[in-house]
């Protein structure tokens, strides 16, 4: 990649990563799920890692607690294929208690475009 394409890559893995909180958010997961590329890994705390598209739908289908919520995106920085975001959330679970709690998250995208590795931290206390 050339000095002047990295502006443009950052740039459009930046609005990947934008455009994945709005599908999830909207509860699209289909739309989701196709960001990630077929071997993708998620990890996320308290969960097995999740794989590729059918792992993604899984886990936004059947086994996420949260009912419904926004993502507010206070950080986003990229870095060739590299996102990190830092934000907040603020939804209501399944048992329709309200959930609120920063987080921040990593991804990784292949050349392919699509999002090869995701690593969710959730700010919460060790207790």
């Amino acid at each position: 990649m050339s000095p002047s394409e990295a502006p443009t890559r950052q740039a459009a893995v930046i609005a990947m990563a934008q455009h994945f909180y709005d599908c999830v958010d909207g509860a699209d997961v289909a739309g989701a799920a196709e960001l990630f590329a077929a071997d993708a890994v998620y990890h996320r705390p308290g969960y097995e890692p999740f794989a590729g598209p059918a792992g993604i739908t899984r886990f936004y289908a059947r086994e996420r607690v949260i009912r419904s919520g926004r993502h507010v995106l206070t950080t986003v920085l990229a870095v060739g294929g590299d996102v990190a975001v830092r934000g907040e959330f603020h939804g209501v679970g399944h048992d329709g208690n309200p959930i609120d709690l920063r987080f921040a998250d990593f991804f990784e995208v292949g050349p392919d475009n699509l999002f090869t590795r995701r690593d969710t931290f959730f700010f919460a206390p060790l207790t």
